[in-house]
C-alpha cells in the first residue's frame, strides 16, 4: 500500500494555498483528495478546472453522475464512488441512479443506460470506439458534444481515480456513510 502526503492550507506548497482557500470555501474543508493533488499546483489546478469544466458540459446533473461513476466503478476507486455519491446527493441526483451505478445494476432510463454503455466503451478502449458504437449513443438521443464532453470528464476522473489509488486518499468524513468497495471476482 502507497501512500502520499495529505496536505492542509499550512503545509501545501505556496502555489497551492488559494486552490486549498477555494476548496475550503467551496465544500466547507479541504477534501483529502485535493490535498494529495496540492503537491502539484499544476494538477490541482487542473483538477479542478476541469471539474468546473465538466460541470458547465452538456450533460445534466444525472448524467453528470452517470458519467463520473460509470468511470469511479470501472476504475474501482475506493474514494471517488463515495464522494461522487454523496455529491449526487448533493445535486438531487435520484438515488436509484446512484444505486444503480455503484452496483452495476440496470439505470432507470435506456438514454442513461446508453450513457453509461458509451462511457464504458470510452474507457475500456482508451478513445477506440467505433462507428456503429458512436451510431447507438446517437440514436439514443446524444450527440457529437457529448462524446467530446465525456473526454472531458474522463480527462478529470483519471486525475482523480489514478492519485487516489497511489495516495490511498482516505475518504473524507461525511461521505464514509457511503463506503464502497469494488467486487471480487
Amino acid at each position: 500500500m502507497t501512500t502520499l502526503k495529505i496536505h492542509d492550507i499550512d503545509s501545501a506548497p505556496q502555489e497551492s494555498k488559494p486552490l486549498l482557500e477555494g476548496s475550503l470555501k467551496a465544500f466547507g474543508m479541504v477534501p483529502g483528495l485535493h490535498g494529495v493533488l496540492a503537491e502539484s499546483p499544476q494538477l490541482l489546478e487542473a483538477y479542478q478546472t476541469l471539474h468546473k469544466l465538466f460541470g458547465e458540459s452538456s450533460f445534466d446533473n444525472d448524467e453528470l453522475t452517470v458519467v463520473w461513476q460509470t468511470i469511479n466503478v470501472e476504475h474501482e476507486c475506493h474514494y471517488c464512488v463515495p464522494a461522487h455519491t454523496g455529491i449526487a446527493h448533493m445535486m438531487k441526483v435520484d438515488a436509484a441512479i446512484t444505486d444503480a451505478l455503484r452496483n452495476k445494476t440496470t439505470l432507470p432510463s435506456e438514454k442513461l443506460e446508453a450513457l453509461r454503455d458509451f462511457t464504458l466503451t470510452v474507457t475500456r478502449n482508451r478513445g477506440n470506439v467505433t462507428q456503429e458504437d458512436l451510431d447507438t449513443f446517437y440514436a439514443a438521443g446524444y450527440g457529437e458534444r457529448q462524446v467530446l464532453d465525456i473526454i472531458l470528464g474522463l480527462s478529470q476522473k483519471v486525475i482523480s481515480n489514478y492519485t487516489n489509488h497511489i495516495a490511498n486518499t482516505p475518504v473524507d468524513d461525511p461521505f464514509q456513510k457511503f463506503a464502497w468497495k469494488a467486487e471480487t471476482v
